[in-house]
């Protein structure tokens, strides 16, 4: 049996990641080791490689949190999941389980939380531990390639238009149609709203037009919520994508009355709202951040029902700095996710 596993490291923040041989990891006390067949790449991944937040992780470290994989070790203790159960690997490694947060279903705002490929090595690695309390199972008709994309981007687009509390009739903005803004039109529509997406490339507007989104905006317009207050406004905007600028945009195209989901997290990380328009409008900021395991179940079985689709093209974790490369220079249509 191979004690060894070929993995991306992190060796410095900023720096290029490095194909290491490292040590197969062995499960603890409730824990599983997880064979990984697939692990997406999240903007998180790159800040995180990059030490872009205020909270940086310590190098060297193994990112990813989008991971898919079997189960084929689990430590000593009763344990949940079995040898040869398909699992994900979430960006919420574990929580303390006994905070109210946690109690209260708030399990996502956990300040003793774990999250996978920041605070613990993640899925860019042939195998990787999990806390088997939070390796949600993954349906065997979704595919590992759909999953991986799923259990980030799909679970945190997901929580964000829950809670949005859309209405079936309400207009819904997404602004950043990527690998979270297209699973984030999707779930819009599900719950019945009218969707503008709004981006700044021709093929994603596309892609937009053709998962169902019933008006795309180009960004590059002089005004873009021009263009959207001529529709009547938005009653929720998501905002997805890595810029102040189009946050402050999606806050100025809501109507009274209207929600703001703050999902990305911008390096600069700095927003400027009117208190006055704010006030008079009653309008809502709210931040969003992934979703909790039962979402995840949700979002799992909404897939394996046939109601959403997972753009995504698939590498090799050799390829991993090219990978993000392309990330970064917006070439990548939604998702780009390593297959082991």
């Amino acid at each position: 049996m191979t004690t060894t596993m070929r993995a991306a490291v992190v060796p410095a923040l900023g720096a290029r990641l490095e194909i290491r041989d490292l040590p197969k990891p062995v499960p603890g006390p409730g824990q599983v080791l997880v064979r990984m067949e697939t692990c997406g790449i999240c903007h998180t991944d790159i800040h995180a490689a990059r030490g872009d937040w205020p909270v940086k992780p310590q190098p060297p470290f193994v990112p990813g949190h989008e991971g898919v994989g079997i189960v084929e070790e689990v430590g000593h203790g009763d344990a949940v999941r079995r040898p040869d159960d398909r699992v994900s690997i979430a960006w919420l490694g574990s929580a303390c389980g006994r905070c109210r947060y946690c109690v209260s279903g708030h399990e996502t705002l956990c300040e003793a939380q774990q999250n996978s490929g920041y605070s613990t090595d993640g899925g860019w690695a042939e195998y990787a531990l999990a806390d088997e309390r939070f390796a949600v199972p993954v349906p065997s008709i979704v595919s590992p390639v759909d999953a991986a994309p799923l259990t980030c981007a799909g679970v945190t687009t997901f929580a964000a238009v829950k809670n949005a509390h859309v209405s079936p009739g309400e207009r819904v903005g997404v602004f950043g149609v990527g690998g979270l803004g297209h699973l984030a039109i999707q779930y819009a529509l599900i719950s019945g709203a009218i969707v503008v997406g709004v981006d700044v490339e021709d093929a994603k507007l596309a892609l937009a037009t053709e998962l169902g989104a019933d008006v795309v905006v180009d960004a590059r317009d002089d005004d873009p919520v021009e263009a959207i207050r001529d529709l009547g406004g938005l009653d929720v905007a998501i905002a997805l994508a890595t810029s102040s600028e189009s946050f402050e945009q999606a806050f100025r195209a809501l109507r009274r009355g209207g929600r703001l989901i703050c999902v990305a997290l911008p390096a600069d990380g700095t927003m400027q709202l009117p208190i006055f328009d704010t006030v008079l409008g009653g309008l809502s900021v709210i931040g969003s951040i992934v979703g909790t395991r039962a979402d995840l179940a949700d979002v799992f079985d909404l897939h394996a029902a046939g109601r959403t689709r997972v753009i995504a093209r698939t590498r090799k974790l050799d390829e991993i700095n090219e990978a993000i490369d392309d990330v970064l220079a917006g070439r990548v249509p939604a998702r780009l996710v390593l297959e082991f």
